[in-house]
């Protein structure tokens, strides 16, 4: 398999995160939370809204609502009608989520900084660059 085969470049993409994922998941557990809890609780500052949250993170729908349970119960997250539509609930972060939101994505950045360090400063700009690129919609 040549080192530009799209399955190539695919599996060594997944390599990277879950390696870097399975790296953190020690610290993300110790704050109680499961590493797509963590995803979910990250995100909902950017998207407050459950159906847009699934959207962004490409997670169905039901899945969102049951981590949102758990979150919710956890003492991390609130749920309330949204005052400018009301047949939709509006997620926010308590303080106590803010803080194990922050952790979580430090253990997770930490994680992939280790990885990165093998990068020179060049590399990671180009890096950057390309992942930007390929991100675009």
């Amino acid at each position: 398999m040549e080192k530009t085969d799209p399955a190539h470049l695919w599996k060594l993409s997944y390599r990277l995160l879950a390696t870097t994922i399975a790296s953190a998941s020690g610290e993300i557990e110790a704050l109680g939370l499961e590493m797509k809890e963590l995803f979910v609780l990250s995100a909902i500052e950017d998207h407050p809204h459950p159906a847009a949250l699934a959207e962004q993170l490409v997670i169905p729908k039901p899945s969102v609502t049951a981590y949102l349970k758990r979150l919710e119960a956890a003492g991390f997250v609130k749920r309330e009608i949204d005052n400018e539509d009301l047949r939709r609930h509006r997620l926010t972060l308590t303080a106590t989520g803010r803080k194990v939101a922050h952790r979580g994505v430090a253990a997770l950045s930490e994680a992939f900084d280790t990885r990165l360090g093998r990068l020179s400063a060049k590399q990671r700009g180009e890096l950057a660059a390309l992942l930007e690129t390929m991100s675009e919609g």
